[in-house]
């Protein structure tokens, strides 16, 4: 009898670690060696060519995720959009930032709720400066905000992200703030593997509820036009088991898109035409049948999220 009890306790203490051990690709459902892939289009309501080419793509079916910038001039297009599209796959691309020169946008809460967060011409600062102080409670008021108005404008966002990543790089405060937040509305918040060595703190708040991707992969500007294929390519063919989120970019090369972004070249208007070109193309479509990458959306990883 002893003996029993004795197996039985062993059993119990071992069922939560084996639960925790389940990959995510597990818990969608997959053998652990399958690779998935989230492409997913970023700074949708940013301008009207970032809007149609999105669309576009998602239209065509190889870029299968995107998110929306709300307190964006052209937000209002996208959010129209999402609403007659129900089931597309839209998250939030929660903004705190400006950081074109001449093209800008501010808060959606009342400057004056938001100080912090707003330069003397009430946008967002370009730049978030050494030492500048960034008020975590206006934070949270605007990050409300912006949730509020999409719900409000009929968009049912699949999960949240961040705008320049800073809600996730900027230290442990705005993070938990970005996840309190994300937890109250029930919704995944994009957060890799990658990201744990350089930044502890991610790990340390994330529950066992949450939804964690194993990898990401964009391009940066260190890689010129010509070897802009070759990268995408060499990423695919070496991606690795689990769930891959491809931060991609994709715009039209046109004059609004070239006016807004005119300053820099860096995820401007022929950088994302170059995006746009490589993940609408044939050759993008051949390796993922080639490599047997699958792709998935938000909407399957929010309802592995649930089924926790």
């Amino acid at each position: 009898m002893i003996l029993r009890i004795l197996l039985l306790g062993c059993l119990l203490c071992t069922f939560p670690v084996r639960l925790l051990a389940q990959t995510l690709v597990e818990r969608l459902g997959y053998p652990s060696g399958t690779k998935l892939l989230v492409v997913h289009a970023d700074d949708l309501g940013e301008t009207h060519s970032v809007n149609a080419a999105a669309i576009k793509a998602l239209q065509g079916g190889t870029i299968n995720s995107a998110s929306l910038m709300v307190p964006c001039p052209w937000f209002p297009e996208i959010a129209d959009y999402a609403k007659s599209h129900p089931d597309a796959d839209f998250g939030l691309h929660l903004t705190l930032t400006s950081e074109r020169v001449y093209y800008r946008w501010g808060p959606v809460a009342p400057a004056d709720k938001v100080p912090s967060l707003v330069d003397q011409n009430g946008y967002f600062h370009h730049d978030w400066e050494e030492g500048e102080h960034i008020n975590a409670k206006q934070v949270e008021v605007e990050l409300r905000a912006q949730i509020e108005r999409a719900l409000a404008m009929g968009v049912r966002p699949t999960h949240l992200d961040s705008h320049q990543y800073r809600l996730i790089m900027n230290g442990k405060e705005l993070f938990d703030t970005m996840l309190r937040v994300a937890h109250e509305y029930k919704l995944p918040v994009f957060v890799t593997r990658d990201w744990f060595a350089d930044h502890p703190y991610l790990q340390a708040s994330l529950g066992p509820g949450d939804v964690v991707l194993d990898h990401t992969v964009t391009i940066e500007p260190e890689i010129p036009p010509e070897k802009w294929a070759e990268f995408y390519l060499t990423a695919l063919k070496n991606l690795k088991p689990g769930v891959t989120e491809f931060v991609i970019h994709p715009g039209f090369d046109d004059d609004e898109l070239r006016a807004a972004t005119r300053e820099r070249s860096t995820w401007g208007s022929a950088w994302r035409q170059r995006d746009y070109d490589f993940f609408t193309s044939d050759q993008f479509r051949q390796i993922l049948t080639q490599q047997k990458i699958k792709l998935i959306t938000w909407r399957e990883l929010a309802r592995a999220a649930e089924a926790k």
